[in-house]
């Protein structure tokens, strides 16, 4: 059976995770503050994952979250550039003709 991954913050910590989670201008960051911070006080990532949040996600996303804030911090926690879906056509795209 896996190890039961919990996170301990330093006050500097929870006091940022407080304020992301309260006054972020993007939903999904106050959302994965709060799943963050409910972590650090002791409740399972896998409930947090199942009925700790607005809507249920799936355990991996709240342990992908954990491990990213791990080892960035709060940078960690913001999507990366590149997702979401591609353009099917681009008009500066070489290739593309303007007639």
């Amino acid at each position: 059976m896996p190890a039961l991954r919990h996170l301990t913050l330093s006050p500097a910590q929870h006091a940022e995770l407080v304020r992301l989670r309260d006054t972020a201008a993007k939903p999904y960051l106050r959302e994965r503050a709060a799943a963050l911070l409910k972590i650090a006080d002791g409740t399972r990532p896998a409930h947090v994952a199942r009925t700790g949040l607005l809507r249920p996600r799936k355990e991996r996303t709240i342990y992908t979250w954990l491990t990213r804030y791990e080892q960035e911090g709060v940078a960690g926690l913001s999507l990366r550039p590149g997702r979401g879906r591609k353009p099917a056509f681009s008009p500066s795209a070489p290739g593309s003709r303007h007639d």
